[in-house]
């Protein structure tokens, strides 16, 4: 409807009673010596002025956005007959009050709502409309003696002003036309969010959200539960392109003093510790939600989207590795990255330790562990059948075994090194829920009970 009523405003033909307001408000009388001047004036005024219209309303109806109907009607005054700034000095001051008016809610909305790409467009239009006011103003041309052409000027000074001060001030205060929500569920029950922010200093369980599909008033639907308490600040779900919502990120340190998650108002990933807080990202759209990995003290924070960043918080300095795609550990000693075909480890200054090609089949999780004073790599893959171990100092494979676990089993996950020493890994039975520790002789494959004696021949220097 804004379109049709734009363009049919656009295309009413000149009529008497604009001549006469023309006459009036430039005091000019006119007759039949200067009746045909005018009239072209306006009528070429008319005919650009309906071009920039209907050139404008496809604009319009494809971005939703009045904006450009504004532009299209503002346009030809504003760039085609701004010449003198002596005409009127009350239509210059409306320009300046609306250039002053435009920037201050420009600078308001870009800081408070941030930069999107119609406000974008919008800045760029009324730049635009700006300059060509400022240049024309600065390039005015002489007096004009004769009394019709100095009156048709003091009319297209005050029309372009007019002209220029609306299109500041709706390249602000327009914005597109913003999609109707959709009938809510007759069912559906208003329900109130808790306002404080949940804190912790050292968290035992954690429970995610529990149903993105379904539409209840269970708690677990709404926010993570920590310690059987509502965590709100943290975002419940995240929506990938083409996929069905699933959890967001919200890792928690092995040592439970330290979480990473996606903030549920500023969509940004946080980290937190003892109460304080600390941004991780900027804004992100679910699309760009990385993986997270945190160290066993939660001082290390890996992200990984497109290549990972590693953060140190104590410091907040970090490295970025381009072609990282997924982090198998980060730790006190370095990280350990996969790229598109190739196993890597890093130190936290980014100094490559170790490149091997994947493992076939690598243990779908807890693959890879460094060991605390860098001088170990060990990787588990086969599904848990095969422990391969590497040597820093020399980058070279020192051992490659099969551990021998009791039934056959195979490896569930592995642990890392434990304080006694040993390298210790975890067994499911199958079938059962029994799941037991073990140490592994990392140079021979045997394994024994945490409990237990180590074997005859067992070596700790192996390790």
């Amino acid at each position: 409807m804004a379109v049709l009523v734009t363009v049919l405003a656009a295309a009413v033909p000149l009529s008497q009673g604009r001549l006469d307001r023309f006459a009036a408000l430039t005091g000019l009388t006119v007759a039949g010596t200067n009746a045909r001047r005018i009239i072209t004036y306006f009528t070429g005024l008319r005919r650009w002025r309906l071009v920039a219209v209907v050139l404008a309303a496809p604009v319009a109806g494809l971005t939703a956005d009045p904006f450009y109907l504004v532009l299209g009607w503002c346009v030809v005054p504003v760039f085609r007959v701004v010449r003198s700034p002596d005409a009127n000095a009350l239509y210059r001051r409306v320009w300046l009050l609306a250039v002053c008016g435009s920037a201050v809610t420009g600078c308001y909305l870009l800081l408070s709502r941030g930069i999107t790409p119609t406000r974008l467009a919008h800045a760029v239009v009324v730049v635009a409309v700006v300059t060509a006011i400022s240049y024309a103003e600065r390039n005015a041309g002489p007096e004009i003696p004769d009394e019709t052409d100095s009156a048709i000027r003091r009319w297209s000074v005050r029309a372009g002003y007019l002209a220029g001060a609306a299109t500041v001030l709706a390249g602000v205060l327009i914005v597109p036309r913003q999609a109707l929500p959709s009938e809510v569920q007759q069912y559906t029950m208003p329900r109130q969010f808790p306002e404080q922010r949940a804190s912790f200093q050292e968290i035992g369980e954690v429970k995610r959200p529990t149903c993105p599909w379904i539409d209840e008033m269970d708690d677990p639907c709404r926010y993570w539960l920590v310690d059987d308490m509502p965590f709100p600040q943290a975002a419940p779900y995240v929506v990938m392109k083409g996929g069905a919502p699933k959890a967001a990120p919200f890792v928690v340190s092995p040592d439970r003093r330290t979480a990473v998650y996606l903030d549920r108002t500023s969509r940004r990933m946080v980290y937190e510790h003892a109460g304080t807080r600390h941004d991780l990202s900027g804004r992100l759209a679910d699309a760009d939600v990385p993986e997270v990995s945190v160290s066993d003290r939660g001082r290390y924070v890996a992200l990984a989207r497109n290549g990972t960043r590693v953060i140190d918080t104590r410091s907040w300095s970090e490295i970025t590795l381009p072609g990282a795609l997924k982090v198998l550990q980060v730790n006190s000693a370095g990280v350990v990255v996969t790229t598109d075909s190739r196993l890597v480890a890093h130190d936290h200054g980014g100094k490559e330790l170790l490149n091997i090609a994947i493992p076939d089949v690598l243990l779908k999780s807890d693959t890879a562990f460094l060991k605390p004073d860098r001088s170990r790599l060990v990787v588990i893959s086969e599904y848990g059948d095969l422990v391969e171990t590497y040597d820093l100092t020399t980058r070279e494979r020192i051992h490659r075994v099969r551990p021998r676990l009791p039934d056959g089993d195979s490896i569930e996950s592995g642990k890392g090194w434990s304080t006694k020493g040993p390298f210790e890994v975890l067994r499911g039975n199958a079938g059962t829920e029994e799941r037991r520790n073990f140490f592994l002789d990392l140079a021979t494959g045997k394994t024994w009970y945490t409990k237990n004696s180590p074997p005859d021949g067992y070596q700790p220097a192996n390790q």
